[in-house]
């Protein structure tokens, strides 16, 4: 009944009647949709008491934590005299420019962040902090990384450190979406830091044995990083990255494997070099033989289960390869300051 008063009333034939009307709905516009929400809107402002742990996921503090030790460990193996105030300076710089480094990788590759189930929970992803506040706080924390290192330390280490920003927040992160030479490109970053430390304790100088340790940390990237890059390899083909575990799988793992045999020749150069004793070698083949063998699993199976098993060997693998190579290097050096003693009564 309500429909046909409603079509009396405007003088509109039965046959002409709104489908809405015939069906007895309301005829009342729809309401106003919400306007699309900018990308990098905050909606609630993230807590004072909150701040540190989002600066801290910002700079991938466990990441960063890593980072340091690998140059702590370049500083004790290099050769002379330990200064705790240079030691110190010097973690605090490379703690700065790693943060710099990952802090600006986020700022770059937020957007992509947001569709990987690993990355969304990043503080720009999640929409912590704002764009503008992230590239401000890793532009700070790269000049006073890089000028503690030049004005507390020396030149090389400060050079050292803010070609590595560069390296990881330019080259690495642009080259992931472009080509599969970003791994190698990231296994140069993480050769930088024990070079770091060996600058900071021999004044400047890089001999063969700070070369032949950044070549030991290089080569670990690969057998480290293609395991857990073949694990995620879903989520970074949905976030568009060029990575070669998406790519080319079967040389994702036999480039794992390469350089998991490389680590033998490189660790039998230390004690050649004069760094270690001729122990280190048994020591240090041993721990590799592991990595090894759980690379050549995940070559003849590239499999996610023998990709977490390389990935987690590789955890344990460098820690205790750079006890080790601590280790050895004391014995070696107290062995030779004995030999000295004797030799001068």
């Amino acid at each position: 009944m309500l429909g046909v008063l409603a079509i009396r009333r405007i003088g509109r034939p039965a046959g002409l009647m709104p489908l809405a009307l015939r069906r007895g709905l309301s005829t009342e516009p729809p309401p106003p949709q919400p306007k699309h929400v900018q990308p990098w809107k905050i909606h609630e402002l993230t807590p004072a008491g909150r701040l540190p742990r989002v600066y801290g996921d910002l700079a991938k503090d466990k990441l960063t934590a890593f980072v340091v030790l690998t140059a702590m460990a370049g500083y004790a193996v290099a050769p002379g005299a330990a200064h705790v105030g240079t030691l110190l300076w010097t973690s605090c710089g490379t703690a700065l420019c790693a943060a710099s480094a990952n802090a600006l990788n986020q700022w770059i590759e937020a957007p992509y962040d947001a569709q990987m189930r690993r990355t969304r929970n990043r503080p720009l992803a999640r929409h912590a902090l704002s764009p503008v506040h992230a590239l401000a706080a890793g532009c700070a924390a790269g000049t006073l990384g890089v000028g503690s290192l030049l004005v507390c330390v020396n030149p090389v280490a400060a050079a050292l450190g803010a070609a590595n920003i560069a390296l990881y927040a330019g080259a690495y992160t642009r080259l992931k979406r472009l080509h599969i030479a970003n791994t190698w490109v990231g296994a140069l970053v993480g050769a930088v830091p024990p070079l770091i430390g060996w600058a900071a304790a021999t004044g400047g100088h890089l001999d063969a044995g700070a070369w032949a340790l950044a070549g030991m940390l290089f080569a670990w990237q690969f057998p480290h990083f293609n395991s857990l890059a073949h694990t995620l390899r879903a989520d970074y083909s949905k976030a568009g990255y060029r990575m070669m575990s998406v790519t080319h799988p079967r040389l994702n793992a036999r480039v794992a494997l390469r350089y998991a045999l490389l680590m033998f020749p490189l660790c039998a150069a230390l004690p050649w070099l004069g760094i270690t004793d001729a122990w280190f070698l048994a020591d240090s083949s041993a721990v590799n033989a592991y990595m090894a063998y759980c690379a050549y699993a995940f070559w003849r199976r590239p499999e996610t289960r023998h990709s977490r098993r390389l990935f987690f060997s590789s955890i344990v693998h460098l820690p205790v390869l750079l006890m080790l190579l601590m280790g050895h290097k004391y014995w070696h050096e107290r062995s030779a300051s004995r030999a000295a003693v004797t030799a001068g009564v």
